[in-house]
This record gives structure tokens, sequence and C-alpha cells, in this order.
């Protein structure tokens, strides 16, 4: 049993993203699916029950790391680890996850990063990728400040 956390431990910001354990349930299904047809002519039909647990593999295999020392890409055959020095920016295309452009200019693609889990992706980097969501709310912040202060002075 590891120690308990005190204020003496440093927190790590280490952040793992990846798909959802929900979706183990569905290779239950798609086990379950596969399974009539090959019970029922297994000849034709029995290499059918290998693709739920291919399914099965992917989902846990594929995820994105993010921690203090950079990022790492594991998708299904290969793992890239990104140092920030490398990293220039993300980019979000409209169809699939997340890519991370290089410094040299090419582009590695980051497994289940949305721009949903921009908020992770940037709490988790320390601050070295800026969350949009944050700068919004922070502005709107501002712009209430600004117009209670406004008003104050109008008052008085």
């Amino acid at each position: 049993m590891p120690p308990s956390s005190s204020s003496h431990t440093p927190e790590t910001t280490t952040r793992v993203i990846r798909i959802s354990r929900l979706s183990l349930l569905a290779c239950g299904f798609l086990l379950l699916a596969v399974a009539s047809p090959a019970m029922a002519w297994p000849a034709a039909f029995s290499w059918m029950l290998v693709i739920p647990f291919l399914v099965l593999a992917w989902i846990l295999r594929v995820r994105t790391v993010v921690g203090p020392d950079g990022i790492t890409a594991r998708a299904t055959f290969s793992t890239t680890r990104i140092g920030w020095d490398a990293l220039a920016g993300i980019r979000f295309p409209k169809r699939g996850w997340a890519r991370a452009t290089l410094t040299d200019g090419s582009e590695v693609p980051l497994p289940v990063v949305t721009f949903g889990r921009l908020p992770e992706l940037a709490e988790a980097s320390g601050g070295r990728i800026t969350d949009p969501y944050a700068a919004a709310d922070a502005a709107r912040a501002a712009e209430a400040a600004a117009r209670a202060t406004e008003s104050n002075d109008a008052t008085k």
C-alpha cells in the first residue's frame, strides 16, 4: 500500500487521456453478436471470434499521456514521445483526433485528444499549452468587473 500523500509530497500532473472504459461493454456485446454465426457454422465464421478481442486490445492500448517530460502518444502499432522543446503547437482537424505539430514541421496524431479535452491537456502541460476556455472565462470575469466598477462610479 503506497503511503498517503502529505503537504510535502509533490502532486503529479501526469494525465492519461484514454478511451472510456465503458466501451469495453461494447466489446462484450460484439462478442455476443459474432458468437451466434460462429456457433451456427463454425467452419465459415469461427474466425470472427477474434474481432472483439482485437477491438478490446485496441481500446486498452490507445492513449495519450501528458506530463512534465512531454507527450507520449500510443497508437495501435507505435509509441511516439514528444518533448516539450520539440512541440510547436496542436492542431484540431475537422475529423479525428488532435495532431501535435513539431518544430521540424511534421505532425504526430494524439490519440483520444479532442478539443473538449483541451483543459485536461493544458492542466497537465503545466501551462505550456494554453486553455482557450480559461482565457475566455478570465475575459468574461474582467468584463464583468469593469461593468461593476462603471455602475458603481455612475451611482456615486
